[in-house]
């Protein structure tokens, strides 16, 4: 190992991490303080605290922190058997593009997974057509990383009815209950269901040397400037610099991983802020670049040693992916309820979580309540509209004027089927602003994803009734065709036929790389992710420690 974190662009190092978002972010601060010499790679920029700002229309309509066409050049189309073509609106596959990734923009709802989730391939058995299965690993070979995602990066919180076991309390009581919560709770209890706290990457009070939330509103797709939001940009991404072995290189996109005459990863290209090719030698490559563009990579480091991508002898690479289903309803209230201010969601129900074999489908989620299109001014008035009201006149601006303060939302998370059709692939002629062949999204839902989100969307509608609402609508349900939870394209498994990674997250093909981000994810979970992802890299640090000691890498 060097004594110093400040390298010459063609000295090796011993661990090049590509992407610095909940996966990368954590790697980098769990391997520089061990004392190992890295260089983590990020394609966007280096914002600060002090960068971020609540302008509604460079966050949420120019979209500044995110990837987004028509650079990122990417394809979306349903069927394998159709030509792929770039949609006119969002960007299928999205993500912030920035250090910390996005951790940096996310709403920052918190929920472990529970026992299920690893394990439900064996309680329910197969589901036909699907790639369901088992994770290799359990909650309880999990949970000391839950838990140190608790205290490490900061997660406000309570127990709740139906949490599963932790080994420690959560290190910050939850944030205040808001308007929201207090209907969701009441309506919860008129219909025999249990409300209860949400989690937050959030701090309710000081923490680790970093300030608790100001209750500014502006959580939800926006960076916050005072770092009382747990990402990796604000609660790991300082120590790993400080601790003299972490060099950050922003603006740099890498676009292939070079392997040895062995078979080993040895170096990765990639192009700097200027647009020149450069190259970055290493003792072991750690991708951890989002679901999406992790299986790019791979797919873009083919070569004679590895003709179908790196790391890809099963064929699963790129597959797999999976988005969370997802639901919405709107309502308006009597009176006001001023549930911009603060973080999104205060309570949420958990009743529907496991799957139920009398609903006729697989799958289950969670429930919340939230101010959503309502928590700003010009997001309410874009997107927040009853689909009665025009979009323009009088009626358009009273509604406007009498709604903001009234309206709240509730929406749920659920599951999503791991299938084959839905995947990324390389586009043969679309590329991105690097000259990258593209992404590629093909999605098709699975009957079941559907039927459960039409299933929690029915019971989000009868929360809203019970708790008064003067007005009420649901949002339409599918097809998907894009989103920001990029799960399963690089599943881990015991199994190299039917997986990419082992347990411990190192390539079964190549023994010197490790995937960790939400591509190694087996099943989706029920909506909320992000702390999954950061548990896994926290565990994952620890297995290549293991192994990086050992000279087993």
């Amino acid at each position: 190992m060097a004594n110093s974190a400040q390298f010459a662009q063609d000295k090796a190092v011993d661990f090049v991490i590509v992407g610095s978002g909940s996966a990368g972010g954590i790697l980098a601060r769990e391997l520089s303080t061990a004392g190992f010499d890295l260089v983590v790679f990020e394609q966007g920029p280096y914002r600060r605290a002090a960068d971020f700002t609540h302008d509604e229309l460079a966050i949420l309509f120019q979209e500044e922190l995110l990837n987004g066409n028509p650079g990122s050049g990417q394809t979306f189309r349903d069927d394998p058997d159709k030509k792929a073509v770039m949609p006119e609106g969002d960007t299928p596959v999205r993500y912030a593009q920035t250090v910390g990734g996005s951790s940096v923009h996310f709403t920052a709802n918190f929920w472990r997974f529970r026992e299920i989730d690893f394990k439900e391939r064996s309680l329910l058995g197969p589901i036909s057509g699907t790639n369901f299965a088992d994770w290799p690993i359990s909650y309880e070979e999990l949970e000391p990383y839950y838990t140190k995602v608790d205290w490490d990066i900061g997660i406000s919180g309570a127990p709740g009815p139906f949490d599963s076991p932790r080994s420690r309390p959560f290190p910050m009581p939850p944030l205040p209950i808001k308007s929201s919560g207090v209907l969701l709770e009441k309506a919860a209890k008129k219909l025999g269901l249990h409300a209860q706290a949400e989690p937050h990457a959030i701090l309710s009070q000081p923490h680790n040397g970093r300030p608790g939330c100001i209750k500014c509103g502006y959580c939800m797709f926006f960076g916050c400037e005072v770092n009382a939001k747990s990402s990796t940009l604000a609660a790991m991404i300082p120590l790993a610099e400080a601790s003299g072995h972490c060099e950050i290189r922003a603006e740099s996109a890498v676009f292939r991983v070079v392997t040895d005459a062995h078979g080993r990863a040895s170096e990765v290209l990639y192009y700097d802020a200027d647009g020149n090719e450069r190259s970055q030698k290493a003792r072991a490559v750690i991708l951890s670049a989002n679901g999406a563009e992790t299986a790019r990579l791979l797919l873009l480091s083919e070569s004679a040693q590895f003709p179908d991508g790196l790391a890809n002898s099963s064929g699963f690479v790129g597959r797999n992916l999976m988005f969370n289903s997802h639901s919405l309803s709107e309502a308006v209230f009597e009176h006001q309820l001023n549930d911009y201010k603060g973080a999104q969601v205060s309570r949420m129900v958990h009743d529907f979580y496991e799957t139920d074999e009398k609903r006729g489908f697989y799958g289950g989620g969670g429930i919340d309540s939230r101010p959503l299109f309502s928590a700003t001014p010009i997001f309410h008035a874009m997107m927040g509209m009853p689909p009665d009201v025009p979009s323009w006149g009088a009626k358009f601006k009273n509604e406007i004027a009498h709604n903001f303060t009234r309206q709240m939302a509730v929406l749920s998370g659920s599951t999503s089927l791991a299938l084959d059709r839905n995947n990324i692939t390389l586009d043969p002629e679309s590329t991105d602003q690097w000259g990258r062949p593209a992404i590629r999204l093909t999605y098709r839902d699975h009957d079941d994803d559907l039927a459960v989100a039409k299933f929690l969307r029915d019971r989000c509608m009868e929360l809203l009734d019970a708790a008064g609402a003067v007005k009420s609508w649901r949002m339409p349900i599918g097809p998907t065709n894009g989103g920001e939870h990029l799960l399963g394209t690089c599943r881990m498994g015991d199994d190299p036929s039917t997986s990419v990674v082992d347990r411990n997250h190192r390539s079964h093909d190549v023994a010197n790389l490790f995937i960790c981000d939400g591509s190694s994810f087996v099943t989706s979970g029920r909506g909320q992710p992000t702390m999954t992802i950061m548990a896994l890299a926290f565990r994952t640090a620890d297995k290549i420690k293991e192994a990086a000691n050992a000279l087993e890498i």
